[in-house]
């Protein structure tokens, strides 16, 4: 795969704002996964089982089951949950994650071409750690979006994607998003994502604040809304002339080596790009998975269920697809 062009990081120059339209009318295909944590917990990131050995110098081994899916498509995106670091000193919460900065590979050498590190684990490993994780994607040419900040990322064939991140500690209103997308279309946006990590930790309903944030931000000229952190599946919903996924749940997740769900789901979506370079919906297709390829135990490893089996069923109908 890699299609991409040039990868255009963070608000890009004025110079852009003359950006024209795709220079490919035609259909793209985004992929979009969910929360992935390169790492382990202080207490086991060197057991044996733990991600950080379970994969060791084998960066292929986290995607290996789900690869064509990344390298058939135009930009596969997912939530990098945790920093990469080598830093050492680490906040004092429950849960704490941290990978060390060469698993960048793992996106690299698995066509990931951007991730979201908008949530609340990127700082898991204070400032320095923070830090780290954004020199290192930038070292490794992954683009990034951060929370309140928006990336633009630029397509073979012209098209332009605006990536703009939130976290839960602030839902923006209609008149910030209103006024960040603006930005990103006045620097050469085509179609623009927005990617919040929201809602309730293992909930598998979606809050009022996800519903109401979602339609702003559709109204507001997103076309995509692709959220994280309740670590279970949520239903997808056609809004408008946009499409919510509110929680494709955990994907490649060092975190919990037994989690009490196992579901998850990588979803592609077909955008259309017309002559005179309007965006629209196309078609939208999931994958159920298992987040591991080991039956009782998570080795990190998502592997698609079988279609037809009652785990496909079971995760589709968590979704609520197909769409009507």
């Amino acid at each position: 795969m890699n299609r991409i062009l040039t990868l255009i990081m963070a608000l890009i120059s004025a110079a852009a704002m003359n950006q024209p339209a795709p220079e490919q009318p035609g259909t793209y295909t985004f992929t979009f996964a969910g929360d992935c944590t390169f790492g382990s917990p202080p207490s086991s990131y060197n057991a044996p089982s733990g991600f950080v050995q379970t994969v060791g110098e084998d960066y292929g081994y986290p995607f290996r089951n789900v690869l064509s899916y990344f390298e058939s498509d135009d930009l596969t995106i997912v939530n990098l949950e945790g920093p990469l670091t080598e830093h050492t000193g680490y906040v004092s919460k429950r849960f704490i994650f941290r990978g060390p900065q060469r698993f960048t590979n793992i996106l690299t050498q698995n066509s990931v071409e951007a991730v979201t590190i908008a949530n609340n684990h990127t700082r898991d490993y204070n400032q320095e750690g923070y830090d780290d994780t954004r020199q290192a994607l930038e070292d490794a040419g992954v683009p990034y979006v951060e929370e309140a900040k928006g990336t633009l990322i630029r397509l073979e064939g012209g098209l332009t994607v605006g990536l703009y991140g939130m976290t839960y500690a602030h839902y923006p209103d209609a008149g910030e998003l209103q006024e960040a997308f603006e930005q990103l279309r006045q620097d050469g946006a085509d179609v623009i994502v927005f990617l919040p990590h929201w809602g309730v930790e293992e909930s598998y309903m979606i809050s009022p604040a996800q519903i109401q944030t979602a339609h702003d931000a559709i109204d507001a000229g997103a076309t995509i809304v692709c959220g994280s952190h309740p670590h279970v599946l949520q239903e997808v919903e056609r809004y408008a002339d946009g499409i919510i996924f509110y929680s494709l749940g955990n994907f490649s997740f060092g975190g919990n080596a037994k989690p009490s769900d196992f579901d998850t789901a990588l979803i592609q979506q077909q955008l259309v790009v017309e002559p005179d370079g309007t965006v629209t919906l196309g078609q939208t297709t999931a994958v159920p998975a298992s987040v591991s390829s080991a039956k009782w135990v998570n080795n990190f490893q998502p592997t698609p269920y079988e279609m037809g089996s009652d785990a496909y069923a079971r995760v589709m109908k968590k979704l609520k697809l197909p769409l009507e």
